[in-house]
């Protein structure tokens, strides 16, 4: 009898461990509170924010657990919100089993206000959950008229450049004074409560105050077109602030704003906004419920600065001799010194900065230092990235050090910037000149590369009593929001190849590279949405290169191929060429709001963007032909015979017109989503005709081929739905014997690689991509590698006189996410059917792995197998549901409960291919002993591409 009761206890505790109690019997909580998607923010620019949450559970082990309903309650301070009184909003109840994407519906928020939120939740059966902790947000100022602060600068305004052209071998004869730097001394006479500072420095700026950086974050502020959009940064100064006399202290960088072509500095292109210039209101209230204003105007004192010379291009010279002791401390004596001048601003309106900050993320150290030459020394980071070296230096007064940073090494062992087009004549030096007297610091403020050399010289002086160098690495603070691992060290391997090469590009614009152009070219965009949204929280940054594209769009329609524009790439006659006029690029205003909307879930962006969406598909409309286009770049960087550039392989008819026909697809949907009834019905009509007529130019049905029958000619239509019915696998047959018949190389080049890969992934050929990134001859990402190459390069077969830091062939890190480990995001559709796991059991890999921090919360899995053995454990998150498929030829199991049965599947269905199956929350683990084979097709239908 007493070991049937221990077997019920142990029966009981299994079901206890497997979740198998009701749903109803358990609460959520709300957690991870985030307004416009981050967490307690200051800045915020919209009078109406989304809030957000994710659940969990009170219970653990629990499954299937949803939110029916949730209450929302904002106030203005903390002891209110806590009391329920004075509050601003109250929501009440509200039946919604949503949590990302709330909106805020009270009344206008205030400018320059801390606010305070929470949330409570109910499941269900009616139970309430407890109320989350308190979050907060702080809204910037939410109209120009706020704005009370003048521009001011160190000269009068000149008129600026009209236009920038590229470089020309054409320079300056006479070098620029040195940059300005600004002070002021003002007075705070009672305890303070909260102070905001609100500053706008162009081209870039680094603000003290006594004595202290504001802001750990770097090269502030984002670069915009300045004639269009000014952007500005919020921040709490509360902690910097005493009793008594304070000093503001600021210093100017040149940025994208005033690229100015010097004689003996690298420059991509020449052009001006103007001088530099500041802006800054100090907002302060005081605990007595008073408030002050301290404002940029004529009062401010201006000086040359230690900064003689500075550009994003060309690099920067520093001498630390002409920079004060004390001139950012109260007691200064500012003798010399003169009044600044209030001067105007470029023309843009001012707008708070959303994408996030640049950041010193990383610090190498040297892994190896040689000696090429005498009085020469070559520090060897290990890795190339985007960043600056930092010297730490002690010796006499004036002694001059000299950095020369690249990406590789002459076969004499000294650096060459070859990759980046800079010569020896004109290259990218980082100058430091030393004050004297003990041991100084040093790294550019307003200048960055891409390097993992670096190659010092010592001049005008003895050498140096100590010397040492680092490497930082400098990127855009983005959140990690995946992560993925294989058991395949060759794909690990590239993983973090193309990795690097994304982060060495997250600026306040994706740059093509950190290094020759740090220009926006846009096609990445959209073709690496996934390879970037996969793996970081880039929303504010897209948000933002939206507002550069449409600011960028030309009266006639057109968007050009880089935003915000800073060169305009046209002929003597002013007429724009294949580098400005490209479909390819200029479809990004379309198809890169829709590839956020697609992860986000965030419907504003689509509504915001929509006229410029229009505007731009009439203008390719107006320059069709038959529903044709037969211009641009076409598939950039393809490979054939002759060197990398314009297409060689692919006629542009497939890529121009292939590109037209995935925007008018999507501009229809988007109007479906904005309720646009008769846009719908005229872009689905057009697209239908572009369809037509693609397929009667450049479909063959007699052998299947689309146009040469190149691997991007063939992938393309079928990634886009062109092929027609009946034809689909033939012409799946062709890409697949042309990718074999090279060896299972790739041939696509920039834009036809991302629709190779999702042709092949979406019809379920991920056998065909493994042998690809598998290969480590050229080209290939593996060749990449073999070359001892650390970040992704701009041709496949690392081209040293290409760029060693591009991330525009990353389409390879769909792959990895979507077909090997499975995981697809699509939240254009239902939430229930907004995330599906489709592994991809390949016989060569034992196991994959993927996390994704969806907008109902984190997904976590892990796929493995062994023989015929095989597991996928994963975690779906308190409130949403997802779809599982896997192969349906064998009996899945979690425990001894078969899969379709256990608990917390909701759903089921199955076919000779795939068993799919619809889960909700909480943790499972599924079990099969007879994995069949082949493992690679568990492809239940063709997927359509994200």
């Amino acid at each position: 009898m007493m070991r049937l009761i221990a077997y019920l206890f142990a029966c009981l505790g299994l079901l206890l461990a497997t979740g198998s109690l009701r749903a109803q019997a358990s609460h959520i909580r709300p957690i991870q509170l985030t307004t416009e998607l981050r967490s307690n923010p200051i800045g915020i620019a919209t009078a109406k924010p989304m809030f957000a949450w994710t659940l969990q559970s009170t219970t653990p082990h629990a499954r299937n657990l949803q939110q029916a309903g949730y209450h929302l309650r904002v106030a203005t301070s903390r002891d209110d919100l806590q009391r329920q009184s004075g509050l601003i909003w109250d929501s009440g109840r509200v039946a919604s089993s949503t949590y990302w994407q709330r909106p805020y519906e009270g009344p206008p928020l205030k400018s320059r206000t801390t606010y305070f939120w929470q949330v409570q939740t109910w499941t269900p059966d009616g139970s309430a959950g407890p109320w989350s902790e308190v979050s907060q947000f702080t809204t910037a100022l939410l109209s120009q008229t706020d704005w009370r602060a003048h521009w001011i600068a160190a000269a009068p305004d000149t008129a600026p450049t009209a236009t920038a052209s590229e470089h020309s071998g054409e320079w300056l004869t006479k070098q620029p004074p040195p940059l300005p730097i600004f002070r002021r001394e003002f007075t705070v006479t009672k305890p303070i409560a909260s102070a905001l500072l609100f500053v706008a420095g162009l081209g870039q700026y680094e603000v003290h105050l006594n004595g202290s950086d504001v802001t750990k974050t770097v090269l502030n502020s984002g670069w915009t077109d300045y004639r269009k959009t000014v952007l500005y940064d919020t921040y709490d100064v509360a902690r910097l602030l005493h009793g008594g006399a304070n000093v503001f202290g600021v210093l100017l960088g040149n940025g994208m704003y005033n690229v100015e072509g010097v004689t003996g500095h690298y420059t991509k292109f020449t052009g001006s906004f103007g001088q530099p210039k500041c802006l800054l209101q100090l907002e302060v209230r005081y605990a007595d419920g008073t408030s002050d204003s301290f404002l940029s105007d004529a009062s401010w004192q201006t000086h040359s600065g230690p900064i003689v010379y500075s550009s994003t291009y060309g690099g920067e010279v520093y001498d630390a001799r002409a920079l004060p002791a004390g001139w950012d401390h109260a007691g200064f004596s500012a003798d010399g010194w003169q009044h600044a001048l209030e001067v105007g601003g470029p023309g843009g309106r001012l707008a708070a900065s959303r994408s996030a900050p640049m950041i010193v993320a990383q610090t190498y150290r040297p892994t190896r230092t040689t000696h090429p030459r005498p009085g020469v020394t070559v520090y060897d980071l290990g890795e190339n990235f985007s960043g600056w070296p930092r010297i730490v230096v002690e010796g006499s007064t004036g002694l001059k050090i000299q950095m020369l940073p690249g990406e590789l090494l002459n076969s004499d062992g000294t650096v060459t910037q070859r990759s980046a087009a800079a010569t020896p004549q004109d290259p990218v030096i980082y100058s430091y000149v030393l004050r004297g007297g003990g041991p100084e610091t040093w790294h550019p403020r307003f200048a960055y590369y891409s390097f993992r050399y670096v190659q010092v010289t010592v001049t005008d002086g003895p050498p140096p009593k100590q010397f040492s160098l680092l490497g930082d690495f400098v990127h855009a603070d983005a959140p990690i929001a995946g992560r993925f691992s294989s058991s395949n060290d060759l794909f690990q391997r590239i993983h973090v190849l193309i990795d690097r090469a994304v982060l060495s590009n997250l600026a306040s614009v994706l740059t093509d590279c950190p290094s020759r152009e740090k220009l926006g070219w846009l096609e990445q965009t959209y073709l690496n949405a996934s390879t970037l949204m996969l793996n970081y929280d880039v929303t504010g940054l897209y948000e933002k290169m939206s507002d550069d594209m449409r600011d960028a769009q030309l009266p006639n329609g057109l968007v050009p191929s880089i935003a915000p524009e800073y060169v305009a790439f046209v002929d003597d006659k002013g007429n724009s060429n294949a580098f400005r006029d490209s479909p390819e690029w200029g479809s990004a205003v379309i198809l890169s709001p829709w590839a956020l909307y697609q992860y986000t879930g965030d419907i504003r962006p689509l509504t915001a963007n929509y006229p410029a969406m229009q505007r731009y598909v009439a203008y390719l409309e107006s320059k069709s032909q038959g529903g044709l286009l037969n211009y641009g770049l076409g598939d950039w960087y393809d490979i054939g015979p002759k060197p990398p550039g314009p297409s060689q392989l692919t006629s542009r008819y497939v890529t121009a017109t292939g590109v037209y026909f995935e925007d008018l697809t999507t501009l229809a949907r988007i109007a479906t989503l904005l309720g646009h009834v008769e846009d719908v019905a005229s872009y689905t009509q057009k697209a239908e005709a572009v369809r037509d007529a693609f397929n009667a130019k450049l479909f063959h049905p007699e052998t299947n081929q689309y146009d040469r029958g190149s691997q991007t000619a063939n992938a393309l239509p079928l990634a886009l739905g062109l092929v027609p019915p009946g034809h689909m696998q033939a012409v799946l047959a062709n890409l697949v014997s042309d990718i074999h018949a090279h060896r299972d190389h790739v041939t696509s080049g920039d834009i036809g690689f991302h629709y190779v890969v999702r042709a092949l992934t979406n019809n379920g050929r991920s056998d065909v991509l493994f042998a690809m990134f598998s290969r480590t001859d050229s080209p290939s990402y593996g060749y990449q590698l073999e070359r001892g190459a650390t970040t992704l390069t701009e041709a496949w077969d690392a081209n040293p006189e290409s760029s060693q830091n591009h991330f525009m062939l990353g389409h390879g890190e769909e792959w990895f996410y979507r077909g090997l480990a499975g995981l697809h995001v699509d939240m254009a559709k239902d939430a229930r059917e907004a995330v599906l796991i489709q592994p991809s059991f390949l016989a060569s890999i034992s196991s994959a792995s993927a996390s994704y921090q969806t907008p109902m919360g984190l997904v976590d899995f892990r796929w493995k197998h062994a023989g015929t053995q095989a597991s996928v454990d994963l975690v779906v998150p308190v409130g949403a549901v997802l779809h599982l498929r896997l192969p349906a030829q064998t009996d899945w199991r979690e425990g001894n409960i078969r899969a379709d049965r256990a608990i917390g599947v909701l759903d089921s269905s199955r076919d000779n291919q795939v068993l799919d199956l619809t889960l909700g929350s909480g943790t499972f683990h599924f079990r099969t002993v007879r994995l069949p084979e082949p493992f690679t097709r568990t492809t239940k239908e063709p997927l359509r591409a994200n």
